[in-house]
């Protein structure tokens, strides 16, 4: 049975069983279903765990917080389920604010809300949920959205407390207050919260690498699913099934709808429809990531040669972009600005196009901060985004924290420089129109310098050739 089909529940009623309802699909419980639902059923023993391992971590993040509001009254809510259609939801997923600083990411309850009640010695936190209801209430059995009987088991309170090593309220006993700070309506506390997340912990590196892991075999099992892709009429789809199948099966889902974009869609930045064909002789850029159980993912994209070779023109164009790849990871050092990443990026790109003869000026004068930028019809995108717990991570921060903040250890965030010709683009020569290519990695900034986390997904244009020829046997 569907979530579609819980309007098909009744009514608790005491009346009798053909009273008449005020719904076209609901029906009244009959008195002999009244009389017995609640009993004959075996005695629950109460789990009480150990704390998770990210627990430490998010009291650590909390006591920051704390620390940054001293005598004010925050409010963290995790957020709603959001209507998809009629009477069915989208899969929930906590706000990943409220997630950071509880250490509940895919297991959270909807509608929970993370409060920090000021006191003298700065705050008693307490997280409030819908603690689930006894069998002898009406909610076991006829509120379809929370119910147990019709979603499974839900958390207790002194199970959660336990959990997460935090003091847990009933959300019935919740009550917001004049004066207190709210996540997404006071300014203040939503860029603090998100700037919290430009260092990472290890325990979200450890998470970071497991999204990648997972992820890299994601790319394995699209190599596989080729063959299959170019057989079907909307093969792109092919690539999305095979990825989101091992998305779910190793982790909480995918961080981002996936993108799968073959031939000349790999030009569309943001290309998800992903109906289109999957033809030999063309480019597929996939981009995709893995989100863990703990929320956190990985950001990756590889353009593979459908038929498992690069033309030369197709080379040509991948290997200028991992130059580009190259050269912004050379620039990545502690005590540079995350700008400077991009930077360096942009340098190559103008440089090779400009060679190419694809620029009306040069690649100095397209580098110009206020006159040029021609060779940014070529690629439109930033370089570089901080990653983590959101594909774009931190994004409430302030600029002068964000794109012209000063790399630390710590820090995750991808390098991704692309290339694309529009199949319509007059301005380069029709051999090169059509052909889209983007390569990116999720780098971690140590104190040594940056680390690639997804150093092991190949990334030249050889090392892609022999994957595929190894994958596919």
């Amino acid at each position: 049975m569907s979530t579609a089909d819980r309007d098909t529940i009744a009514e608790p009623t005491t009346e009798t069983p053909v009273e008449a309802t005020t719904t076209n699909r609901k029906q009244p419980f009959p008195r002999g279903f009244l009389d017995t639902i609640s009993t004959g059923w075996a005695e629950r023993p109460e789990s009480v765990p150990a704390p998770r391992p990210q627990a430490s971590f998010a009291a650590t993040r909390r006591a920051a917080v704390s620390a940054a509001f001293p005598g004010a009254r925050l409010v963290i809510p995790a957020g709603s389920l959001k209507q998809r259609s009629n009477d069915t939801d989208y899969p929930y997923r906590a706000h990943s604010a409220f997630a950071h600083l509880t250490g509940w990411a895919a297991d959270a309850e909807p509608d929970s809300v993370l409060v920090f009640e000021p006191t003298d010695g700065g705050h008693d936190v307490t997280l409030y949920f819908r603690e689930r209801a006894d069998r002898t209430t009406t909610e076991f059995y006829a509120d379809a959205t929370v119910g147990e009987f019709w979603i499974g088991p839900r958390p207790s309170l002194a199970g959660v407390a336990a959990d997460l090593d935090i003091a847990t309220e009933h959300l019935d006993r919740y009550v917001g207050v004049d004066g207190e700070l709210v996540l997404e309506e006071d300014d203040d506390l939503t860029r603090f919260v998100s700037e919290l997340r430009l260092v990472k912990d290890e325990f979200e590196i450890a998470e970071m690498r497991r999204a990648v892991d997972i992820t890299a075999q994601g790319f394995d099992d699209i190599i596989r699913s080729l063959p299959a892709a170019i057989a079907h009429a909307r093969g792109e789809r092919v690539v999305e099934g095979v990825f989101h199948r091992r998305a779910r099966e190793d982790g909480n889902g995918e961080g981002y709808d996936t993108i799968a974009a073959s031939g000349p869609h790999a030009c569309y930045l943001h290309w998800t429809r992903n109906d289109g064909t999957v033809v030999p002789g063309d480019l597929i850029l996939v981009d995709a990531g893995v989100e863990a159980d703990s929320l956190y993912t990985a950001d990756i994209t590889r353009t593979l040669p459908v038929s498992g070779t690069f033309t030369d023109v197709q080379r040509r164009v991948y290997e200028t972009v991992r130059e580009a790849a190259d050269a912004a990871f050379a620039a990545a050092r502690v005590g540079v600005r995350f700008r400077e990443v991009h930077e360096a990026a942009m340098r190559v790109i103008a440089e090779r196009v400009a060679e190419w003869g694809l620029l009306p000026v040069t690649a100095q004068e397209a580098l110009d901060g206020d006159a040029g930028g021609q060779h940014r019809r070529y690629m439109v995108h930033g370089t570089s985004h901080h990653l983590g717990i959101d594909v774009h991570d931190c994004a409430q921060a302030r600029r002068e924290m964000y794109y012209d903040g000063i790399l630390a250890p710590g820090m995750v965030f991808t390098i991704e420089p692309g290339l694309y010709f529009q199949i319509d683009d007059l301005t380069v020569p029709v051999e090169y129109r059509g052909i889209g290519v983007r390569i990116e990695d999720d780098i971690l900034m140590t104190e040594d310098g940056p680390v690639n986390l997804s150093a092991d997904i190949p990334r030249t244009a050889d090392e892609v050739e022999a994957w595929i020829a190894r994958v596919q046997g």
